[in-house]
């Protein structure tokens, strides 16, 4: 163990997160011996970034070494959320993201100073390998995160691909809220420790309470606007079946005064990343998503999950719910069943909730709005620069305290503000010089 790193780590992580003790799950992975590989089984939300992040950032040396880790992830969303948490641990070491879906000419830009950190979905990393852009000779640990959907059918030929270019003798963490047996050869496990906390742990579920909610149209959307204006204000996901459902289903509750989103594959990705970001900042109620927002998405505070067409498996049933019920929080199920619908067998309810005729609410409006700004990373923006141009140039509308939360992006940053200041803000600030250089801002209306 690296003792004076793992402490610097975890004063990180304290500062950062306010995170002042490790769970014993991840106590027991950063203490494993370095040469061991880990097969890391733990339920959804129980903290296995945190967990595998400690130990990578432990096992990096020098700067200049090379690639000395990689990360692998199913989704962008999950590779961008790792990235976040890696490169705020990782101090003195360059961490890069690959992913589908944005311009890969600055992923190639990226490289011209190697990263020691890689961070990547399958296909785009595969792709550098090929091209001779990046070079993994040197790589001591490897993280397969969510690895139960890395190692699927689909991905099966491109990770064999992969992983040929990653030495045998190099560590191996695989982290998943649901387990796989047996790991195919390829993925090349030496004497690996299986550390299973899904039975360990206390059962998400028992965190959850699941409602029954009977819907007399088979078309179950104004059951759900019921619902919504029924149960208590939080951060709300609607899982439906089909991309085209969730825009159908959006629609309809932004015209009965809901704000609502919408999150599927489909969608480019700065459109998705934009909806990942209303919805974190309270700038948005509801998320109308797939089951792409099943896994990996790790949002604070989401409340309620409402199935609106019923999950197709218990694997998908359990991730949808573990969006909610995240590490000692609890949270609310609800499974919207019209007149001839049968529930699934692994669905048990604790209750069936009636609707009033008369919801208590008529509307269900978010409190913050977003600002878009037209400047982000690549043009040398932080946090604090935003923070500062808002505050010096418009006290008289709002405080530095009531500024809600920033995303700075490559180019662009977004910024939630209440709802009540937005318009009076972008009039204030679109003519002032932001960093010595006028910016475009704009207010994303939903």
């Amino acid at each position: 163990m690296h003792v004076n790193k793992r402490y610097e780590i975890l004063s990180l992580i304290e500062h950062r997160w306010g995170i002042t003790a490790l769970n014993p799950m991840q106590q027991e992975v950063v203490n494993q011996n370095e040469d061991s590989d880990v097969i890391l089984y733990s339920p959804t939300g129980s903290g296995k970034t945190m967990a595998f992040a400690i130990s990578l950032v432990e096992s990096l040396t020098d700067n200049g070494a090379g690639v000395q880790a990689v990360v692998i992830a199913p989704s962008r969303e999950l590779a961008l959320q790792t990235h976040d948490t890696l490169r705020t641990l990782a101090v003195g070491h360059k961490v890069t993201c690959f992913y589908g879906g944005h311009h890969a000419s600055e992923e190639r830009q990226s490289l011209s100073v190697i990263p020691s950190v890689v961070v990547a979905t399958p296909g785009r990393l595969l792709d550098h390998v090929n091209h001779g852009r990046i070079d993994l000779k040197n790589v001591k640990m490897l993280v397969l995160d969510e690895f139960d959907k890395c190692l699927e059918l689909g991905f099966e030929e491109e990770m064999r691909r992969l992983l040929r270019h990653i030495p045998h003798g190099a560590r191996r963490m695989l982290t998943s809220a649901t387990r796989l047996n047996p790991i195919p050869d390829y993925v090349a496990m030496r004497n690996a420790i299986t550390l299973d906390y899904l039975m360990m742990t206390e059962d998400p579920a028992s965190r959850m309470a699941v409602h029954a909610v009977y819907s007399p149209e088979a078309d179950k959307l104004e059951t759900l606007r019921r619902l919504l204006f029924t149960i208590e204000p939080a951060r709300t996901i609607v899982f439906v079946g089909y991309r085209d459902a969730v825009a159908r289903v959006a629609e309809y509750l932004v015209h009965h005064h809901v704000s609502a989103g919408v999150y599927h594959g489909a969608l480019a990705q700065t459109d998705r990343e934009t909806a990942l970001a209303l919805f974190r900042n309270d700038s948005m109620r509801v998320l109308v998503s797939t089951d792409l927002a099943a896994r990996g998405l790790d949002i604070a505070g989401v409340q309620h999950i409402i199935h609106y067409h019923l999950p197709a498996t218990v694997e998908a049933y359990t991730h949808r719910n573990g969006r909610t019920a995240r590490v000692d929080a609890h949270g609310e199920i609800y499974v919207l069943l019209g007149p001839d619908e049968s529930c699934p067998d692994f669905v048990t309810f604790n209750d069936e909730l009636s609707l009033s005729v008369a919801p208590v609410r008529k509307s269900l409006l978010a409190p913050m709005t977003t600002l878009h700004i037209k400047a982000g990373k690549k043009e040398k923006i932080s946090r604090g620069d935003i923070v500062g141009f808002i505050a010096k140039n418009s006290s008289d509308i709002l405080q530095a305290s009531d500024i809600g939360h920033i995303e700075v992006k490559d180019h662009y940053t977004l910024v939630a503000v209440p709802h009540r200041t937005a318009q009076a803000l972008v009039n204030r600030l679109s003519h002032l010089p932001l960093k010595g250089h006028h910016t475009r801002i704009t207010i994303i209306r939903r």
